[in-house]
């Protein structure tokens, strides 16, 4: 294993995120991708959105009602996949879907993201799967980094003008420690002037919005029996909307602004008891807050409040290996609260609601013989509204074959997942008057579960190549969907509510390799096929695509000069519950070129969307791109010494 490890250094990372433990990528039995910070220097990711989008098989999608991105993994939506900062879960812009552009990634080491139900290793929310963000550790001594960058859309720039600058992204890191004490200050700003297909009209397809990320790190090591560490994140955004809205015979202009603030507050420990036994303490504060005041041709039609908190503790306790078996044993407990109102009335029935959950949690990591690696756990949960439910997962990895130049694996996984209901779609008034309907919360929903398998080959050959194909299937049951069948209309008003009304099943097939032509040039590729389904109507569920595929080519011409390239495919989608109407499919290219003119500064050029695909605005079921062709460029700085 050794050889592996100097020769395929991407498979030698270290991930935690499938089993909750620290293994290398090549030996963990659950299936983990990860996106590496120098993949997110190649495509100059700016948020979580961005560095998320070249993986194989994740789908982004706009978030209803709001500016923002939301993922889907496997074919299933946004509400049942976690995702987690430095393992601790991350706030839901709207009280169910995290907003991928809300959380900017300059201080990120990796990404972490695993499919399918992994409910036994993280609760409620994680039946699709868990994206887990790792920052970057401190390493001794002193270091500065930054990057300024700017960029233009082009003749589709808010200004009108095409050699303007559009936007603005500015970073800064400092990284300090004597070994003992480690500390770090990052600051990331993103501004935007938004982008239409036509600057002269009123409506922007893209928002006007600044975005502010402070985090400040601090972690104290006397010894290699104890660490203590705290993590303060502020972010903060004001953005700006402009549409029209159609109220038969005319369309009205609307103009939306909303200011969001997160502040996450979040600390652990890690303490060895003894040889045998280790503990991790983790606990976490976090609220988030947003305003958002609305207009409909100078009127006053919206004045939303709204204000969330959540509260995490998680304590894990690892026993060190006995006959060949690795114990862990763990408690969360977990608390969230959500007030919402809208022109000084609540939105939420009973004014601000809360729910609170515990549960416990034990795994064993089997090194069954040489080739076998058994994972097994369990997680019971006792939520305050919806009593007991457990979920257990079995993972394995067989070693096929194994020599010098050349190795491969079957992993095989079973999981059970459940989502809890949210907080909106349990007490959430969404009055929608204006437009001819209004959906209530129903507080009488049961949770979603589902029956997740995957299993998959992957081979290894020296630093040559690798690939790996897996195959899926999630059943989901008692789907929750805004119930259309059960509707009433008072007063000319269709009232809708949640209900369980489906049965959903996802399945398909991911394919995945990396080639390396030279010790310069490397190719990736990915592709996935996936079929999901409503079970009670055998139709088609909206906008899961069959096909999507990746394709990326990294090139250094020589020490000084590289570039990349990014093919994203993506094959046309159902946008109605009735398979009548399709979204078409779409390709877009992306580059960048990166030039070293010292080792301590580099500048770069890109073109995102270089054939400037995007969809037809006027039609309201094309969901191709957004934004149309891009182009930036920036510069990149560090500095470290030693104490």
């Amino acid at each position: 294993m050794n050889t592996y490890a100097r020769e395929v250094p991407t498979l030698d990372t270290i991930v935690v995120t499938g089993t909750r433990t620290e293994k290398r990528l090549l030996d963990t039995p659950v299936r983990t991708e990860v996106i590496t910070q120098q993949e997110l220097q190649r495509t100059n990711a700016i948020t979580l959105r961005d560095a998320v989008e070249n993986i194989p098989g994740i789908q982004l999608r706009e978030i209803h009602g709001k500016s923002g991105f939301e993922v889907s993994l496997q074919g299933l939506s946004s509400d049942q996949v976690l995702v987690l900062l430095n393992g601790l879960p991350l706030a839901a812009s709207t009280g169910s879907t995290v907003d991928l552009d809300q959380y900017l990634i300059g201080d990120i080491e990796r990404i972490e993201v695993v499919k399918g139900a992994t409910s036994a290793q993280y609760g409620s929310s994680a039946m699709g799967g868990v994206i887990n963000i790792i920052t970057k550790s401190v390493q001794d001594g002193l270091a500065v980094s930054g990057q300024v960058d700017l960029g233009s859309y082009g003749k589709q720039n808010a200004s009108g003008k095409s050699v303007s600058v559009n936007n603005h992204h500015e970073k800064l890191q400092i990284d300090a420690s004597n070994g003992e004490f480690k500390g770090r200050i990052a600051a990331e700003q993103f501004r935007t002037d938004g982008f239409s297909e036509n600057p002269e009209n009123y409506p922007l397809r893209g928002d006007i919005s600044k975005r502010q990320q402070i985090s400040v790190y601090g972690a104290w090591q006397p010894s290699d029996q104890f660490m203590g560490w705290i993590d303060l994140n502020y972010y903060d955004e004001s953005d700006e909307q402009k549409s029209l809205n159609f109220v038969p015979p005319f369309y009205l202009q609307q103009h939306k602004t909303e200011d969001i603030e997160r502040q996450r507050i979040s600390a652990g420990s890690q303490i060895k008891l003894s040889e045998k036994i280790s503990v991790d303490l983790k606990a976490l504060h976090e609220s988030y807050d947003t305003q958002s005041r609305q207009t409909t041709d100078g009127y006053l039609s919206a004045l939303r409040n709204s204000e969330q908190e959540n509260n995490h503790f998680t304590a894990q306790m690892d026993l060190a290996e006995w006959y060949k078996q690795k114990w862990q044993f763990g408690v969360d407990w977990h608390e969230e609260k959500l007030q919402q109102s809208n022109n000084g009335k609540f939105e939420m029935q009973g004014g601000e609601v809360s729910r609170d959950r515990y549960e416990l949690f034990a795994q064993n990591d089997i090194q069954w013989n040489e080739r076998l690696n058994v994972v097994a756990g369990l997680r019971v949960q006792d939520d305050q509204d919806f009593g007991s439910h457990s979920a257990f997962k079995l993972s394995a990895k067989y070693r096929l074959f194994e020599n010098q130049s050349f190795l491969s694996d079957l992993r095989a996984s079973f999981g059970q997942g459940y989502r809890v209901p949210n907080l909106k779609e349990r007490f959430y008034s969404f009055d929608h008057s204006h437009l001819g309907y209004y959906v209530i919360g129903n507080e009488n929903l049961k949770p979603e579960s589902s029956d997740s398998y995957q299993i998959g080959i992957n081979a290894v050959s020296n630093n040559k190549w690798n690939a790996e194909v897996n195959f899926f299937l999630n059943d989901i049951q008692d789907l929750i969907q805004t119930d259309y069948q059960n509707s009433t209309i008072v007063d000319g008003i269709t009232r809708y509510t949640y209900n369980n009304v489906a049965k959903a099943k996802t399945q398909g097939v991911e394919l995945s390799a990396e080639y390396h032509i030279t010790s310069d040039w490397s190719v990736t590729g990915g592709y996935t096929y996936t079929e999901a389904k409503d079970k009670t109507t055998g139709l088609f569920i909206t906008r899961r695509p069959e096909h999507i595929a990746r394709l990326g080519s990294n090139f250094s011409l020589n020490d000084a000069l590289s570039t990349s390239l990014r093919l994203r495919y993506q094959s046309d989608e159902y946008a109605d519950s009735a398979n009548q109407n399709q979204s078409p499919d779409w390709l877009t290219v992306d580059t960048q070129f990166d030039y070293k003119l010292s080792p301590r500064i580099s500048v770069f050029a890109g073109i995102d969307n270089i054939f400037d695909e995007q969809r037809d605005f006027e039609s309201s079921t094309d969901f191709r791109p957004i934004a149309g062709r891009y182009v930036y460029t920036g510069l990149r700085f560090n500095w470290d010494t030693d104490f």
